[in-house]
């Protein structure tokens, strides 16, 4: 396993939250998806060596301007997605609350929107990595298979969140500061933040192998 300065943004914050000594399933869940990331990106990085085309390839026009038709529709993605994210919520948190139900199902919903919109978006960046050259559709396929073998893996992993923010909460409540929702409510975007990071990753991944290689078809954002 990589050392904790080279985990994702959502392992480090979630291992902030676990005690000395951790409760075991707790930890357990922290290792295993920190565990989980360190296999896919080394799936990821043999992915990308594949995609890049040999020496003896025959020259192509450029894919950079397709490339960026797709970067700007992956900041536009992100920025929504953000923007949901940074939204206040219905119920604040208020000061005297203690009952998580409410802020777990605003989780499970920001999951949901993440979910679906980044979903869309990766199927349509296949198609583009499809259609730009042979080297590029194997990367497409094989981002396909992954999605098909391990987002069943991911989806569980990440249904865990939620109980360490929970854990986080109920810590927060005990403090004699009324100030406490404040500081949840920054911690919770945080980790909605972080776990956006890491859901975008492949999609990001394809985009700039396609913007590393040389492509002929033009590309439309949908």
């Amino acid at each position: 396993m990589r050392s904790r300065s080279h985990r994702s943004a959502l392992v480090r914050q979630l291992a902030g939250y676990l005690p000395a000594p951790a409760e075991a399933p707790r930890r357990d869940l922290a290792e295993r998806l920190a565990e989980w990331l360190d296999v896919r990106d080394a799936i990821a990085l043999h992915a990308a060596h594949q995609a890049l085309p040999s020496a003896a390839a025959p020259p192509r026009p450029p894919g950079r301007t397709h490339a960026a038709q797709l970067r700007a529709g992956l900041q536009g993605l992100r920025t929504t997605l953000q923007q949901g994210i940074a939204a206040p919520p219905r119920q604040p948190i208020g000061a005297d609350d203690s009952h998580f139900g409410t802020i777990h199902q605003r989780y499970l919903d920001q999951q949901r929107r993440m979910e679906t919109g980044i979903g869309a978006f990766r199927a349509h960046v296949r198609q583009a990595l499809a259609a730009a050259s042979p080297r590029l559709a194997r990367l497409a396929a094989l981002d396909a298979t992954l999605d098909q073998l391990i987002g069943g893996r991911e989806q569980r992993l990440l249904s865990g969140v939620p109980a360490f923010l929970k854990a986080r909460f109920e810590q927060l409540r005990q403090t004699p500061s009324d100030a406490w929702p404040a500081v949840f409510e920054q911690e919770l975007r945080q980790a909605l933040l972080a776990e956006l990071d890491l859901r975008l990753q492949p999609v990001t991944g394809m985009i700039e192998a396609l913007g590393q290689s040389r492509v002929s078809p033009s590309i439309d954002t949908p």
